[in-house]
């Protein structure tokens, strides 16, 4: 396993981390024990794993309690970061005063008494513009040991030029892809600012792998996308085929990402060891300089004009 650097914390965070959404969660990825997936977080740890990102609301807190329990034999050698917006209870609250009460209920769930990083999940624009208390009041729990980092999780270029134009924060979770590649523009500045940069949805839900194409019927959450939309990304992914010529594509989505050294640690979903092993194999792979400049010109060529969504 590689490392990077979190040069604010100087924190060795593995390039592969573990994300934590699919953990207990059978309405949207199918059928996975507790006791199974504290074994997969127990085996990521021993293959060199040792970022874990998750979320009280992922699986009504289930996914923070099954981390919780794989990691508390690890827990100086591990990095949770967890999130503030979503309970556990399926409630959305982004208050103020509610930060402290739910960075307790995380450390309680995931058997800790301090968070490594809590973003913000997904919060609404006038909080990235600092027109609230909410980082005035991380920055309290951050002095008193709860938490060790903060910072949001987004989606778009104007979010994070939002954040970075109003807030000095210390965590970035944002989504980037080889099909949604807008964000690169100021990875140049989050680096310079030393800030940990997270990369979710790395293998675009699953189109990046390359085993779905227009005909591919999704359920749960991935009964989202229209024929339309399965067309456009099946013509994509077609197109990504040719540039690399192989079918599957994981390690050229997850070494792309990783070719940029702004990214401190990508994280793939895990649902079992297979996938795991995949990943970890993903990362040992470098992409070459040719292949990379085909994918960003394929994305400003083409990509970029078809404006698909998540």
């Amino acid at each position: 396993m590689k490392y990077r650097k979190f040069k604010k914390n100087n924190r060795d965070i593995s390039i592969l981390g573990f994300g934590g959404w699919q953990l207990g969660n059978t309405e949207f990825w199918g059928e996975m024990t507790y006791d199974y997936g504290v074994k997969l977080v127990q085996e990521s740890i021993k293959r060199g794993v040792v970022f874990f990102d998750t979320a009280p609301g992922y699986s009504n807190g289930l996914s923070e309690k099954i981390i919780g329990e794989g990691v508390k034999e690890y827990r100086d050698k591990v990095f949770i970061n967890t999130k503030f917006g979503h309970k556990a209870d399926g409630i959305s609250d982004f208050s103020v005063s509610s930060i402290e009460e739910s960075i307790e209920s995380s450390c309680e769930r995931l058997q800790t008494d301090y968070l490594d990083s809590i973003i913000i999940h997904n919060p609404e624009t006038y909080i990235l513009e600092g027109k609230t208390n909410h980082f005035i009041e991380l920055d309290r729990l951050k002095q008193l040991g709860k938490i060790k980092s903060y910072g949001v999780s987004v989606d778009s270029l104007e979010e994070l030029k939002i954040i970075l134009n109003n807030i000095e924060i210390d965590v970035i979770e944002v989504m980037f892809n080889i099909i949604h590649q807008e964000v690169i523009e100021v990875f140049d500045e989050i680096e310079k600012r030393g800030i940990l940069l997270i990369i979710k949805v790395p293998l675009d839900s699953g189109w990046l792998t390359g085993k779905y194409n227009e005909l591919s019927e999704f359920n749960g959450i991935r009964n989202r996308w229209d024929s339309e939309t399965k067309k456009n990304r099946s013509d994509i992914i077609n197109r990504i085929k040719t540039i690399v010529q192989d079918e599957n594509l994981v390690q050229y989505a997850l070494s792309f990402i990783l070719s940029f050294s702004a990214v401190v640690t990508v994280i793939p979903g895990v649902k079992n060891k297979n996938q795991l092993n995949s990943n970890i194999e993903a990362t040992n792979f470098e992409l070459s300089d040719q292949i990379k400049k085909q994918l960003i010109d394929l994305y400003n060529n083409t990509i970029k004009k078809q404006n698909i969504p998540w």
